[in-house]
């Protein structure tokens, strides 16, 4: 079996209203050192597989298909095997 942790992120250029306003809120309760603050998305999925190559292109096609928009996010991952949890 294979564990894929999947991270979605905004591209830089992107605002990010959500990260904005946990940092104002952090500031408010006295964080005052905290100059950004990005939100982002982590998502972990396990396959029934123990071929990396496949579940590289699985996870990619993933991403590209339901996970991310590629026109304001980014995407990577990490892939490990695991035993049966």
């Amino acid at each position: 079996m294979i564990k894929a942790k999947v991270f979605v992120t905004l591209k830089p250029s992107v605002l990010d209203p959500q990260g904005k306003q946990v940092m104002n809120s952090l500031h408010s309760i006295g964080y005052d050192n905290i100059e950004e603050v990005r939100v982002s998305k982590f998502i972990e999925i396990k396959l029934k597989s123990d071929d990396l190559e496949r579940a590289e292109d699985e996870i990619h096609e993933i991403c590209e298909k339901l996970l991310a928009n590629p026109n304001t996010e980014t995407y990577s991952w990490n892939l490990e095997h695991i035993t049966g949890e």
